[in-house]
């Protein structure tokens, strides 16, 4: 597989409005797309550098998962004392696979996903954002995975904006 450049986030002053906006919250983690053919799983990193020896434990949770062919774009996290612990992710990019296995084990790492690039035959990566999203919620409906997140999305402005005020990498989603 080849890697899939993920959709960048452009920055504003302030929140947009209007009826026509949707909001997630923003995550504190590795951006990851992950892909899946078959048996094969792989992850990326935004910038295209292959994540999966680093994420051992994501990869067979995909692996596991009733679909058997997608790409899913999200954002790999680990969880500590309820908070988002980017120290921990670091940790992870490790030269020696037996301390990956050791980290993979003792502080696993999870995927939140919210965006669908591919699922089947379908190319969704031009498809506008709510038929995105409706395809990742299809493919992630009926998963019974804590390691697999589908993010949160709002229409309600003011609740986005406390997820911004919230920040500080909790996990509380």
């Amino acid at each position: 597989m080849t890697p899939i450049e993920p959709m960048e986030a452009l920055l504003a002053d302030e929140l947009p409005s209007g009826d026509d906006w949707q909001y997630e919250p923003k995550w504190d983690g590795f951006r990851c797309i992950a892909a899946r053919e078959g048996a094969s799983v792989e992850l990326w990193s935004k910038s295209g550098k292959p994540l999966g020896r680093y994420f051992p434990e994501v990869v067979a949770m995909l692996g596991r998962l009733g679909a058997r062919r997608f790409v899913v774009d999200g954002e790999l996290l680990i969880s500590s004392g309820g908070r988002v612990s980017f120290d921990a992710l670091q940790m992870r990019l490790h030269p020696a696979e037996s301390r990956i296995r050791k980290l993979s084990a003792e502080t696993p790492a999870m995927l939140v996903a919210f965006d669908c690039l591919a699922v089947g035959d379908r190319m969704l990566g031009a498809a506008p954002l709510n038929e995105r999203r409706a395809a990742l919620e299809e493919l992630l409906g009926g998963e019974r995975d804590s390691a697999l997140v589908l993010s949160p999305v709002t229409e309600d402005r003011g609740k986005a904006l406390r997820w911004l005020d919230r920040g500080g990498g909790r996990w509380t989603g």
